[in-house]
């Protein structure tokens, strides 16, 4: 019939208007982060460079007047002096471009109230490969994202270089992509939950469980089942990670941590190396999930090095500041420990 429309052609102009709306205010975004950096640019070159404070003040606040007067608001002293702080913080950033282009100014103006240069180049690279919202990014950081992420315990020329590859190559080190703790809030288990039902819980709830994971995860099977002689034996959870390029098996444990967990991953791990591991695919890497984890267990056994990952877990949210002095000194402590052993290098 003459009035029958061609779904097809519908298809393709609907696609034709999105990815031009897209372009566009991609476009807009990435002028007004330029737009933000010139202006912090200029005010730091011809009013913060005098050394009296009262001065430069006084006229950030004239300047504030007039631009609300002339353009309305958004020109506040406080907005102001974030895009000269902008400025600051980025003027030397070898991949300012990169990062204006791909990331909108809301997640910028986040980021760069980062004090520490490594960790902030670290939320960079996490925003631009999950394509976070501020409301995600603020997210990841209020859960001490960095600090949980085993690259933290690295010593600084590691972290950058790790960082540094990834950003050129896209080649992902494990340290990037496992945690300790992991944040397992969302599963509201009761509190005689068996392995079972925290394996259950996390499988109905795939969406939370990815997102902690890492977004580069994907499920494949639950009780995944191996055969060695006659025996059988189940893998809690089997996962694949698209970056890594491997599969990972993960092992939960309702209980803390024991010597014999890693000899069980072991097996798990030769196992899918021998028959599942496919060709252009990197070796598995097992992760074990416990509880708690005393730390003569990292050192003794040598756990999160190579493919043989541990960590633990948690049920409920913790308190926030006593998790980050905790992992701070945790982050310390291996620094320390990597010194030592390498003083003599």
């Amino acid at each position: 019939m003459e009035n029958d429309l061609d779904l097809n052609l519908f298809e393709e102009i609907k696609e034709l208007i999105t990815e031009s709306k897209n372009r566009t205010y991609q476009y807009i975004n990435s002028e007004m982060s330029w737009l933000y950096f010139n202006i912090g640019r200029l005010i730091n070159e011809r009013i913060l460079t005098d050394n009296k404070e009262d001065y430069g003040k006084k006229k950030l606040e004239i300047l504030s007047k007039q631009l609300t007067q002339e353009f309305g608001r958004g020109w506040s002293v406080k907005q102001l002096r974030s895009f000269s702080y902008f400025y600051r913080t980025f003027k030397d950033y070898e991949y300012l471009k990169e990062m204006i282009t791909s990331l909108s100014w809301s997640v910028i103006r986040e980021i760069m109230y980062i004090k520490e240069p490594l960790k902030r180049e670290f939320f960079i690279l996490m925003a631009q490969n999950n394509r976070w919202s501020v409301r995600e990014l603020q997210k990841q950081k209020n859960s001490l994202l960095y600090e949980r992420t085993l690259i933290s315990q690295n010593p600084e020329p590691i972290v950058k270089k790790e960082l540094e590859q990834f950003r050129k190559i896209h080649i992902l080190s494990p340290d990037l992509a496992f945690k300790d703790p992991y944040i397992l809030d969302f599963l509201n288990l009761k509190p005689d939950y068996l392995e079972k039902d925290l394996e259950k819980a996390l499988i109905n709830d795939i969406e939370n469980t990815i997102k902690e994971f890492g977004t580069d995860f994907s499920f494949i099977a639950r009780q995944y089942r191996i055969q060695i002689d006659e025996d059988d034996y189940f893998i809690d959870l089997l996962f694949y990670h698209r970056k890594l390029k491997c599969l990972v098996a993960i092992d939960l444990k309702t209980r803390p941590f024991k010597a014999q967990d890693k000899g069980q991953m072991e097996l798990y791990l030769n196992w899918l190396e021998k028959y599942e591991k496919q060709e252009g695919e990197n070796p598995p890497i097992g992760l074990i999930l416990c509880t708690d984890i005393k730390k003569d267990y990292f050192e003794l056994l040598e756990l999160n090095k190579e493919n043989l990952r541990a960590a633990s877990y948690l049920l409920e949210i913790p308190d926030m500041k006593a998790l980050e002095k905790k992992l701070k000194e945790r982050i310390q402590a291996s620094r320390e420990l990597f010194a030592l052993e390498n003083e003599d290098s």
